[in-house]
């Protein structure tokens, strides 16, 4: 993926200091440094300030002596920018797809040694091959935590639609003006790009998260003439729930239950749980999903630490209290197993079934070069994550 990530030895092999600069690949790990500097998205840090109940970092620190300290950002972009400043040594971040190709490219982090963590190979298979180099020699990533997308209805007021066509298609959606519902996100484009992919195949789309600028044009055209019937663009999972109980303002501010949207297996749970007449299904056209993962920073101060954390993330009982927490699935499917995770939610969200996951399109960064199986088949040049931002802004600023 990218050359010159191995300029210094990680001084974790030695017990020494190492330079400031790109680290490569440890082959072994020695004392923990005492602290650890962490950037991640709301959620992905309890250390039983939002819950008592919820801790999973005061335990590592006792068990470690690493002492964490993090760094919450509002957006993918943020942290990226974070790990891209070559003054800062932040030990690792938990980047979702939107930057976890950038910051390999850009050299922001360094490969890890699966083998020097423990639980990795019982991690999801599926999960470990999202972040390698293309010859499959490294890897850049620990899987945290994963999910995917539905369409979600109201069972009474909403017919049972089959493919994306209930959320894209103008003839069907606009039955629903004002009570639809989209995720706040770049990424969203490729939904409507999976849509095109098997309704408008002049386009050639073969991977929607590597879309020529052709390509990306007609998917924002179609996201804009989606946009009149939408309430709202959901940003936090729980801001959807509320508006499918009817419990927040839409974009027009009145308050109004919305029916029909793309969610995820979180809102899908808390509202039938909560007795509300919703059902969540996978489109037929393709499901598209996405994985977090723990990334070792490029010049990270701890990297003992960073390693300890890895491990400590991908335990049963650490991704238990994840997937709880934050409504979704943990990369590690013994989470599922004895009496941690109700059965319940480990067959909603799909844990451990390999043949829905491998159904899954998982997201990868947007990048200028097209990813192989990306773009319209042709030598042809792709749009990366800033341009998709850009086009995003468009549609949420159409009328």
């Amino acid at each position: 993926m990218t050359a010159g990530l191995a300029v210094s030895l990680l001084g974790a092999c030695s017990g020494k200091s190492h330079e400031t600069g790109t680290v490569r690949m440890a082959t072994a790990l020695g004392k923990g440094e005492g602290a650890l500097n962490l950037v991640t998205l709301p959620g992905q840090m309890e250390n039983g300030s939002s819950d008592p109940r919820v801790d999973w970092v005061t335990p590592f620190e006792e068990r470690t002596g690493c002492k964490v300290g993090w760094r919450v950002v509002r957006t993918p972009q943020e942290a990226r920018d974070l790990l891209h400043n070559k003054g800062r040594r932040y030990d690792g971040v938990a980047a979702p797809p939107e930057i976890a190709g950038q910051l390999v490219g850009d050299g922001d982090v360094a490969p890890v040694n699966p083998d020097l963590v423990d639980g990795y190979r019982r991690l999801e298979p599926k999960l470990r091959t999202l972040l390698r180099s293309k010859d499959g020699a490294k890897s850049y990533a620990v899987p945290f935590t994963w999910g995917f997308n539905l369409i979600m209805y109201d069972t009474q007021q909403v017919q049972t639609p089959t493919g994306l066509g209930g959320l894209f298609d103008t003839a069907q959606v606009r039955r629903y003006g004002g009570k639809v519902v989209m995720r706040d996100s770049p990424l969203t484009i490729s939904d409507a790009a999976l849509y095109l992919r098997s309704h408008q195949r002049s386009l050639k789309i073969r991977d929607p998260y590597s879309l020529t600028p052709k390509q990306l044009d007609a998917a924002v055209r179609l996201l804009k003439r989606q946009r009149p019937y939408v309430a709202q663009y959901w940003g936090e999972a729980s801001d959807a729930v509320s508006l499918f109980a009817g419990g927040q303002p839409n974009l027009a501010g009145q308050v109004t239950n919305a029916v029909l949207g793309m969610t995820w297996p979180y809102q899908v749970d808390v509202l039938t749980r909560a007795g509300r007449p919703v059902q969540g299904v996978a489109p037929s056209d393709g499901v598209s999903g996405w994985m977090t993962g723990w990334m070792l920073g490029a010049r990270a101060e701890h990297p003992n630490c960073m390693y300890q954390w890895l491990q400590w993330t991908a335990s049963p009982d650490v991704q238990q209290q994840v997937a709880e927490w934050n409504g979704v699935a943990p990369a590690n499917p013994q989470a599922c197993s004895g009496d941690r995770l109700k059965a319940a939610f480990c067959n909603a969200y799909h844990v451990g079934d390999r043949q829905f996951i491998d159904r899954v399109l998982f997201a990868h960064t947007p990048s200028k070069t097209c990813a192989k199986g990306g773009g319209d088949g042709r030598d042809t040049a792709c749009t990366d994550y800033t341009e998709w931002v850009r086009r995003w802004d468009e549609v949420l600023a159409a009328k």
